[in-house]
This record gives C-alpha cells, structure tokens and sequence, in this order.
C-alpha cells in the first residue's frame, strides 16, 4: 500500500514551495478482565492521510479518508485553498520556514510479538494474575487490561522526503479496590504508568506479574492506615508520581506553542517566557532533564517528528538552568529559537502541533535506603491519583493512592489520601536529593489532551526517585 500512496501522491503533486503527505495506519486492541470476568475485547482500525501544504506565505491542511489518486488530488486542492486563505492572517511567512525533507525508517524493538498469544490466551494470562490476589469481601473491585496500538506512519514531501516508521506499543494496567464501611482506598499499576514500546516482553520489564497480589495487600492496609497528616516535610517520590510531576510542572511548561499563546483558549498559557532560556534557575543544580524520542523502548520514542524533523537528544534543564523549549521546527521559526523535533499529531486527520515526547530527568547518585536514611521527618508516596495545576502551569495540588511516613532516616507508618502542593519553579529549586539508577523506572503518559480540536497523544517520562525540601503536605480524599 505504501508503494501505491507514493505513486499516486507524485501523479498529482503540482508545483509547490511544500507539500507533504502523512499516512497513517492504526490498529490496536483492548483485553480487560474485571472481577475475573472478561470484558467484550475492543478492535480498532483506521487509516487515512494527511496533506500539508505551503504556499505564498500561508499554511493550509487537508485530511481524507479516500485513498485513491482522485482523494489526494482534492485534499491537496483544499489543502492549497486553506493557504490561500490563510495567508493574510498568519502569525508568520510559513514561505520562509526550512521545512525538512527527510529520508529514513524507524521500528520498535519486538522480542514477543503481541500477535504470539490468541485473545483467549491473553484474557486466561489476566484472569490467572486476578486468582492471585486474596479471596477477602472487603475486596471489591479488581481490573486487569492490556491494549496494544500498532502504528504506521508513512510521510513524504514534495523533494524527495521518505520516512517509514512503524510504532508498537503496550499499555498494561491494573487496578484494585477496597472499602470497609465509608472508607474506599484504591490502588493501582502505576495509574497506566508502565507503557513502553515493544512486544510482550514489556509485562516481564515492568514487573506485570505478580503485582495484582501486591496491590491488593496494600489496598487492604490503607482501610485501616490513618490520613495523611497536615504539615510541611521533607517529600520523596516515587518514580510512578515523578512521571506526573515532570508532565505537568515541567512538559507542559515548557511547550513552546504554549509560551507564544496557542493554548490560551483551551489549556491556558505557561509562567516561563522566551527569556528566561539560558539563565533561568527552574531547579536545584541537581535538576538534568532532557527531551529524547531516541530510546527504544520508551513510550513515546520515533525517528521522526510528524513534520519532518530528525530526534535526538536533547537537555532542556542543565543543572538547574533552562536551556531550551519544546517546540518543533514551525514554533521554533515563529520565536527565533532553537527547539526539538516534537510536532507532533495524535492521528492522520490531525496537524501537528508541539508536544512533549519523552522527558527525562537524569539519575543521580543515592539509593532509596541513602534517600530514606538521610531524612530526619518526611513522608514517601507513591503512584498519582489526583491532579490540579493553574493555568500558567505555576501553582499545583498532587494526590497519591499512598504514603508513607519517615522519622529519623526510617520508613514507618503507612498513611491514606496523601497530598501535596507547591509552586512549580521553588517545588523543583527544593530538589536535593535524586535516586541513582537503582531506583529509575521508565513510564509513559497515554492520555495527555491538548489542542483545538482536542489530541489526545502518548507521552514517555523516565525518573529515579527524587527528594524535595519543605513541602506543604495534607490528608483527605482525592
């Protein structure tokens, strides 16, 4: 097919500055077990292509479903129309952006084929690891699921660009409910935090197995655990929360549609502007992240982004300072900055627009029991349930399913509804402490919304766990 989309986009490109065709082809399924009972499995299948085109200045898109040389000879026709049109009112001369005109492939790493277990093994594999966990009443709910997106996305330009990339990607998810009276208390795999690229391989590096029964046991303590109390402490995180709090208080941020006002009617702007990069302090000196689509299995890793831009790594906070924004080539050109290749689309009837990928912070050098050892009165929590952070991406209240209280360099009492507030650049400016290999985990984000109309597009974020000085902590449900 992807022969046959070439021959026929070249038939009926006209002479233009650009003009780009994507396609894509999506499948994916959804196996969920609930109370030992297997859901109806959810298939998904669609395809279709995206025509962008640059003309006098002006920027126009085009998306169809018809596939035949006839279908792409009138999107691109529309596509011309909306340049046209758009021209006049434009932010910038798109005419004079340096689109690129790429040429290569990129494939997720598979050892264990989705494909290699029928449904009705994958729905047997969740019921056995439901078995696991204790036949006890106060048990009320369990979830296991599994959903795999197989993606193939073909761009080609109007010079002889060529990109093939071919994505895979599994979601596991489990969660687990308990409630005794008026309390309820949930526990959950990472809230769908362990997504990664790859085959089925992903259930044994993510620690699949085995975990239901975990979860359980911990659902069942926090009936009896007290509420978290209210006072400031140390803060530590796990990596399953870090992945909330690089998302929120440093991805979006840093968006660099978001700081030139793209977002202002949907998800608000950003409290960091163009010149805060080079000499900001966002953090502690201990604060390295970066932007990286490159590692293979990680969420939200590509060769390409959706206009054309090669990956590669690159730190957006060096020791503390802000270096650079999450803008792809179009943002980059509008704000007279360097950027990263992020523009990306959530689907072929989509344009691209700029979004985080796979955000980083670099381990450091302590263990957890160093972690633990070194603070005098803290408190430990794990896995995000809940979230709110204001418009300028500044002030933010976090909820976890689960903490735990530390005194004098030792964990010890487990407590329920645990939260925290804080104010972004002073919460990452308290970091001082960060969790060396040992405890890095790599995560990813499937449901991150943004844009008018809405994308919803999956996000990787690794993490050790870090340590935060003087942070506002309190008890109550999420």
């Amino acid at each position: 097919m992807f022969a046959e989309i070439k021959q026929r986009f070249r038939k009926v490109l006209p002479d233009l500055p650009f003009c780009s065709l994507r396609y894509v082809v999506k499948r994916s399924e959804e196996i969920t077990v609930r109370n030992h009972i297997a859901e109806p499995p959810v298939l998904n299948y669609d395809t279709g292509a995206m025509i962008t085109v640059i003309e006098a200045g002006g920027l126009g898109y085009a998306a169809t479903s018809d596939l035949s040389t006839a279908g792409l000879y009138e999107a691109i026709i529309r596509a011309r129309q909306w340049a046209q049109r758009s021209r006049h009112y434009s932010v910038t001369n798109f005419s004079k952006i340096p689109m690129p005109h790429p040429q290569g492939e990129y494939h997720s790493p598979i050892q264990t084929p989705w494909e290699s277990l029928s449904i009705a093994e994958k729905i047997a594999l969740l019921q056995h690891e439901a078995q696991q966990c204790p036949a006890d009443p106060r048990l009320v709910e369990t979830e296991l699921g599994l959903e795999w997106t197989d993606s193939k996305h073909y761009y080609l330009t109007n010079a002889g660009g060529e990109v093939y990339q071919h994505i895979q990607q599994i979601v596991p998810h489990i969660s687990v409910i308990a409630n005794e009276g008026l309390i309820t208390q949930r526990r959950s795999f990472g809230a769908h935090g362990h997504s990664q690229q790859g085959g089925l391989e992903i259930l044994d590096r993510v620690g699949f197995y085995g975990a239901c029964r975990t979860l359980a046991d911990e659902a069942l303590m926090l009936l009896s655990a007290p509420d978290c109390p209210t006072d400031t402490r140390d803060l530590v995180l796990a990596p399953d929360q870090m992945l909330l709090q690089i998302h929120e208080s440093i991805g979006h941020p840093l968006e660099l549609d978001r700081i030139l006002g793209d977002e202002r009617n949907y998800a608000g702007t950003s409290f960091v502007n163009m010149e805060m990069f080079g000499t900001y302090q966002y953090g502690s000196p201990l604060l390295n992240v970066s932007f990286d689509p490159t590692i293979s299995e990680q969420f939200a890793s590509y060769g390409f982004d959706d206009e054309g831009t090669a990956a590669k790594k690159t730190y957006v906070i060096r020791e503390g300072i802000l270096q650079a924004p999450l803008g792809g080539i179009s943002s980059q050109y509008r704000a007279g900055s360097t950027g990263v290749a992020n523009a990306r689309a959530c689907s072929w009837n989509r344009p691209p627009i700029d979004r985080m990928a796979n955000l980083n912070i670099d381990a450091g050098d302590s263990s957890l029991d160093e972690i633990i050892a070194s603070t005098e009165r803290g408190i430990f929590m794990q896995t995000n349930i809940s979230w709110s952070i204001d418009d300028s991406r500044n002030k933010f209240q976090f909820g976890c399913e689960m903490g735990q209280l530390i005194e004098n360099g030792k964990l010890t009492q487990v407590v329920r509804n645990p939260n925290y507030r804080g104010i972004s650049a002073t919460f990452w400016r308290n970091l001082h402490k960060v969790g060396n290999q040992s405890t890095f985990q790599v995560l990813g984000v499937p449901f991150c919304g943004k844009g008018e109309p809405n994308q919803v597009i999956q996000v990787g974020h690794a993490s050790p766990v870090c340590a935060f000085t003087d942070v506002e902590v309190f008890g109550g449900a999420a």
